[in-house]
Parts: C-alpha cells; sequence; structure tokens
C-alpha cells in the first residue's frame, strides 16, 4: 500500500494528529484512553493539532494536558498515516521524550501509567501498535501506514523512514 494512497485531497475528514512516548529508566509512559477515538484502549499521550501550531509543540500542550506532565528532549520517531473505511484519514507525527517533569495526573481525557518497555500491553491496544511500537523503541525511524474499518486493521505496512 503506497502512502499517497492514505492520503487523498478531497476526502471530508483529513486530521493531523501526534502521540508522545516518555522512554526512560526502562519503561514507557502510556494511556488508557477515556474518551474520542480509541477510547478504552491503550496508547500514549498525543492528539490532534492545532491551526498554526507545530506537531512538536502539539506533542508538548497534549501530553501536558493528558497526564500533567511536561516532555523533555523531544524527537521526531516516525510517522503514521491511516486510512479508516469510514472516511477518516489520518496523519500522525510520532515522538519519543528523554524524560518528562512535573507530576503525573489522571485527567478526563487519559488514566497514565509507566509501563515496562519489555510488557507492553498490546492486546489492549490498536492492532497496529504491535506493528511499529517495536521500531520506536529500538530507536529506528518509522513511517507506517494502515487502513482499518472501525477498529479492525484491513492492511498494514512498515518501513524504514528514509531521511533521518
Amino acid at each position: 500500500m503506497e502512502t499517497d494512497l492514505i492520503l487523498q485531497h478531497g476526502r471530508k475528514r483529513e486530521q493531523r494528529a501526534v502521540l508522545c512516548f516518555v522512554v526512560q529508566d526502562g519503561r514507557v509512559l502510556l494511556i488508557r484512553k477515556k474518551r474520542g477515538l480509541g477510547a478504552g484502549k491503550i496508547n500514549a499521550p498525543g492528539g490532534r493539532i492545532e491551526p498554526g501550531e507545530s506537531a512538536m509543540d502539539a506533542a508538548r500542550r497534549e501530553t501536558k494536558e493528558e497526564v500533567g506532565l511536561t516532555p523533555n528532549g523531544l524527537a521526531r520517531a516516525g510517522e503514521l498515516f491511516f486510512r479508516f473505511t469510514d472516511g477518516l484519514d489520518l496523519y500522525c507525527t510520532v515522538f519519543t521524550a528523554q524524560s518528562a517533569a512535573g507530576g503525573m495526573i489522571e485527567t478526563d481525557e487519559a488514566e497514565p501509567f509507566w509501563c515496562p518497555t519489555t510488557d507492553i500491553p498490546y492486546a489492549e491496544m490498536w492492532a497496529d501498535d504491535e506493528k511499529w511500537l517495536p521500531w520506536l523503541l529500538s530507536g529506528k525511524p518509522f513511517r507506517g501506514t494502515f487502513r482499518f474499518e472501525d477498529d479492525r486493521m484491513l492492511e498494514h505496512r512498515v518501513e524504514p523512514l528514509d531521511g533521518d
């Protein structure tokens, strides 16, 4: 599946989003999402990019809003392209952070927790996470393309991200 098949101009619902994985001391910060797309699933802090906002600024803002922590040492880890059969196209920039400052809190959006990187709860996550999250955890830049019907993955491909 080619990336240009994922985001085609003219689709009704094209959105840009971010995910931020804070990885430190053999653990990764995850959340159980309480509402919105993927409610009930485990993921990382993240969300939509606001108009005029950079992806990195959105990653910092969303992490602070969802879990009370400000990520430090943000770095772009990869990109994900999602096409949902209901018409939603989602382009997601994925970041890692070396640490986070502040006090972790539960919010209306998310229940945060630290998870050992060796014990990722893939069975409670989106099906695509198992395909690309190992790349992130091993420090390999990646590009993933996925097609979903509701929360069922129909197609996927993960490849190295060139130029990084």
